[in-house]
């Protein structure tokens, strides 16, 4: 497979490119997370999303401890070639680290941050190996 796609990209001055992964069929918006070249390619050839981890300086192979793979059913690229939007399947219904279907449970109200959206399974049932 050509990797001039690639090149077509507008990649960060770290070599990375903001990722949307939004649910298939919902739309709802899972996640937001980092890619790089590498992991772009991998997710694009193997069809299951990798990330770049920008606190551990690796790939992150989305479900790769959890379980809760992606598997990508289309990308997408912004009109600005900056932005990338992973169409996914979300196995086990939990995208979120925390235990949650989606990261974007916080929602402001009267100035302070509150937590809105349950947790699904506990973290420590998930991580806990």
């Amino acid at each position: 497979m050509s990797e001039k796609w690639l090149d077509e990209i507008k990649w960060d001055r770290d070599g990375l490119v903001p990722v949307i992964a939004q649910e298939a069929g919902s739309g709802k918006v899972l996640m937001v997370a980092w890619m790089n070249r590498e992991a772009l390619a991998e997710t694009a050839q193997q069809g299951k999303a990798v990330y770049w981890s920008r606190s551990r300086s690796k790939l992150w192979r989305k479900g790769e401890e959890s379980g809760h793979e992606q598997l990508v059913q289309e990308i997408r690229l912004d009109c600005d070639n900056d932005v990338i939007l992973l169409q996914v399947e979300q196995q086990g219904g939990i995208a979120c680290h925390t235990g949650r279907k989606h990261c974007f449970f916080k929602r402001l109200q009267d100035s302070q941050w509150q937590e809105v959206d349950p947790v699904l399974k506990d973290p420590k049932e998930i991580y806990g190996k």
